[in-house]
């Protein structure tokens, strides 16, 4: 059985550069499937209020229901208060013998502060997307040697920027699926 991918997030929304460095992550790493798990509450945005669950996870569900290599979690959403991966990776080690964890290189970057990051090595290998522009140097802490750094395709897309462009009226073709975009003008999101 080949492993499984684990990317958390708040995907306010999700896009397309979720997916295409996902399905990069899924080839360089021959991977079963890639599971998308929308979290709760980050742990590092508890200052922030997402956008209500359900949306987030519908958006999730729309983006990835014709790729038969992506799946969902409701796990974190269902769970509520803050969304831990340790706590996720449990859940999960129940079903998946092999799971990799896949971040952004930011995340690795601060992922000492991260709850349990120790354990997490333990239950799972964690991937780090790492693109050029991350050739930056950076202060190294001691995880830097225990993770895998895979270098994936640079899409600058991010969600900030999509809610601005929606509350801005802007278009956001080409940055999210159709059936999101829909989605986000139906339920009158970002305004």
């Amino acid at each position: 059985m080949k492993p499984v991918g684990i990317l958390g997030g708040s995907f306010d929304p999700i896009h397309l550069g979720h997916l295409i460095t996902s399905y990069d992550v899924l080839e360089k790493r021959n991977l079963e499937k890639i599971i998308f798990v929308p979290c709760h509450i980050s742990p590092h945005k508890t200052d922030q209020k997402p956008t209500e669950d359900i949306h987030r996870l519908n958006m999730v569900k729309l983006a990835i229901e014709q790729y038969p290599y992506f799946e969902f979690s409701d796990y974190e959403i269902r769970k509520g208060n803050v969304s831990y991966t340790y706590n996720t990776l449990l859940e999960l080690k129940k079903t998946y013998d092999q799971i990799e964890l896949i971040i952004g290189f930011d995340n690795l970057i601060v992922f000492d502060k991260w709850f349990r990051p120790d354990d997490i090595l333990q239950l799972a290998k964690v991937v780090v997307m790492k693109r050029e522009i991350d050739n930056i140097p950076v202060k190294h802490n001691k995880y830097f040697d225990s993770v895998i750094l895979l270098e994936t395709a640079l899409i600058d897309i991010s969600s900030t920027e999509i809610r601005e462009r929606v509350k801005n009226d802007a278009s956001i073709d080409y940055l999210v699926p159709s059936k999101v975009r829909e989605y986000i003008f139906q339920h009158s999101l970002y305004k």
